[in-house]
């Protein structure tokens, strides 16, 4: 659809200077895993009053696991016009942001901004243009892949391929394990905020790596969530707090340095939370690595003293790639070229409640996800209409209207208190009952946000509408990129530490896409069965360790 150029009025601060951003990514918190959601057993008293004294963004979407919402959140754009259309990036796999994708912090580089990034970074790091430090930001402390352990920063693809996964810039930082993440990643803030001058523009990317699993918090922290019998979120809580303490030094620190009048903080979770590891989105349905509200409705809020309302709920629709361009419009350097991301500006409808530009949201189209067979011709002409194959997986909200397509993930309903016994007590609560060999639903998510009624047979032609929207968007899609795992990126081959593996242009095609080379195949197929004779030693080992645990 076509497609206005939508800016806001630019609005700084007393000092008349672009503002510093500080941008908070949470890994795995649940819509219902904060106090001002109604949370009575994990404590955020100061993300409550930030929340309360900001701008609490209560129709907010974003993707359902964690590599998606961050590419766009670093790129503007959806996962089909990066390829990025299926599942995470796996440590292994020789995969990226793709080059011809400017990153938000290397847009405001250009725009004199001091750009810094503190924790998950989960896009990929296959060679060394893909690190943070050659995407934008001028300094990073953190991990490259999806999780590891919080204090050793163990991390492992599966059994048989672990490493240490902490770096300071493109060095491993062996000397810093040891210490909690969240911790450690609040005092490399602290650092950067007292080392940096402040008549400069800061962008701050702190990208926590909790409440991610493993469940692992400071005895500290777990002893003030001693009363809770389930010991999953006696965790997970307790890892929350730390986050809110986080939160806490950032804020101070701030204040103390004189940052805090001319900012703004964005405070999101990358996805729903995993109510088998403790999570909580209830009464929203499903969770993480779903498409149900759970698993894409997140917390979120803007604090910052250059908003023109405050301690009000914004109701506009918004999504995580949006603030790409908000922020660069923030900065003083607009995109030039709107047709060029899915982002829209949404400064003015969070700031003064003006009407949001964004009437719509492409969860994602994924056609990996496709499980081929006999239902194929049933999925498009009769549940698609002859519009689309529903046996694909698909999401995608239109007004009040959210149709999904395919396998979108587990649809049960979560009590809201966990049970001390664990998820095999589960079982009692509420179950779905529409999944069964259904491929397509549709919901008045405004009317009705915890989807209990489905309305595709009572609204053919709402449904035909959000199909043909698909249709159209999947008609902008590029190829979806999944290559296989690469055994070269194997911790053990580059000195226990997970790093970049391939050499500028090794295995790689235009735009960076990464294809076979034959010039390896030989070297790499040698390494492959050391791999897989490694693999089976670690498995059985693993197995029996696990087996001690019961005796």
């Amino acid at each position: 659809c076509a497609r206005m150029l939508l800016v806001s009025v630019w609005a700084p601060g007393t000092s008349g200077r672009p503002p510093h951003l500080v941008f908070v990514m949470v890994d795995d918190q649940g819509y219902g895993d904060v106090g001002y959601h109604g949370a009575h057993d994990i404590r955020t008293p100061v993300l409550d009053q930030l929340a309360a004294r900001g701008v609490k963004l209560e129709n907010y979407y974003v993707q359902p696991i964690c590599s998606p919402s961050r590419s766009q959140l670093m790129t503007g754009r959806y996962q089909i016009h990066t390829g990025l259309q299926h599942s995470v990036i796996r440590s292994r796999q020789p995969l990226c942001l793709p080059p011809d994708a400017p990153t938000l912090p290397e847009r405001l580089q250009q725009a004199g901004y001091s750009t810094h990034m503190v924790g998950k970074w989960h896009l990929g790091f296959c060679r060394a243009r893909c690190l943070p430090t050659a995407r934008g930001f001028g300094s990073f402390l953190g991990s490259l892949t999806g999780s590891g352990d919080h204090f050793t920063f163990r991390s492992c693809d599966g059994a048989e391929a672990c490493g240490f996964d902490l770096h300071d810039g493109e060095r491993p930082a062996w000397e810093m394990s040891g210490n909690y993440s969240t911790w450690l990643y609040v005092e490399r803030v602290k650092q950067i905020l007292r080392a940096h001058d402040g008549r400069k523009p800061l962008f701050l990317y702190v990208a926590l790596q909790a409440a991610h699993t493993p469940l692992q918090a400071p005895a500290r922290l777990l002893q003030r969530h001693g009363s809770l019998g389930n010991r999953l979120r006696r965790h997970y809580a307790a890892m929350l707090s730390g986050v809110d303490e986080a939160v806490a030094e950032m804020v101070q620190e701030m204040r103390e340095r004189g940052y805090y009048s001319n900012s703004v903080l964005v405070y999101s979770s990358d996805n729903g939370g995993q109510p088998l590891a403790g999570g909580c989105n209830w009464p929203l349905r499903g969770g993480k690595g779903s498409y149900w509200e759970g698993g894409v409705r997140a917390v979120g809020f803007v604090h910052s003293p250059l908003l023109e309302r405050t301690g009000v709920v914004s109701r506009a629709l918004i999504h995580i790639s949006d603030w790409y361009p908000t922020l660069l419009t923030l900065a003083g350097a607009p995109e030039l070229d709107p047709q060029r991301l899915d982002g829209y500006d949404v400064w003015g409808a969070i700031s003064r409640g003006l009407p949001c530009p964004r009437t719509e949201i492409l969860f994602n189209i994924d056609p990996i996800s496709h499980g081929h067979g006999e239902a194929d011709q049933h999925s498009l002409t009769v549940s698609g209409f002859g519009i689309w194959d529903t046996g694909v997986r698909a999401a995608i909200r239109v007004g009040h209207w959210k149709l999904l397509t395919g396998n979108v993930g587990d649809g049960d309903w979560f009590p809201p208190q966990t049970f001390p016994g664990g998820p095999q007590q589960w079982q009692g609560g509420e179950k779905r009952q529409d999944q069964q060999r259904k491929t397509v639903w549709l919901f008045n998510v405004s009317a009705d946000p915890y989807e209990r009624s489905d309305l595709a047979e009572a609204q053919p032609e709402v449904v035909k509408l959000l199909l043909s929207r698909i249709a159209e968007y999947n008609r902008t899609a590029v190829p979806a990129r999944n290559p296989p795992d690469d055994p070269m990126a194997d911790p053990q081959l580059h000195g226990g530490v997970w790093t970049p593996w391939l050499v500028q242009g090794e295995g790689e095609g235009e735009q960076g896409v990464e294809v076979a080379d034959t010039r390896y195949s030989k070297v790499r197929f040698k390494f492959c069965k050391v791999c897989k004779l490694r693999a089976l030693f670690k498995k059985v080992r693993s197995r029996l360790q696990r087996t001690t645990l019961f005796f």
